[in-house]
């Protein structure tokens, strides 16, 4: 009855180091997720100030051309 005993104890052991090895590979991945999840909201946050503070540079080359095209260019007795 002893030998099985300490059969059983061995493999309650052993399951318990494979547990242990799993938590331990499962935290490395979590980690690996946050890491990559923070440094994309960091690059996010960069990106939207960026995009806030650039001048709009072709917004000015439109207005330039507003003032062209004026309303005379048709008649009003011109048909379509």
């Amino acid at each position: 009855m002893n030998k099985v005993e300490e059969i059983i104890a061995a493999t309650k052991l052993s399951e318990l180091m494979n547990k242990k090895e799993e938590d331990k590979n499962c935290k490395t991945v979590l980690w690996g997720l946050a890491v990559i999840g923070a440094v994309a909201a960091v690059a996010a946050i960069a990106y939207a100030v960026y995009c806030f503070f650039t001048p709009d540079y072709l917004e000015d080359f439109e207005e330039d051309f507003e003032d062209d095209f004026d309303d005379d260019f048709f008649n009003e007795d011109d048909q379509v």
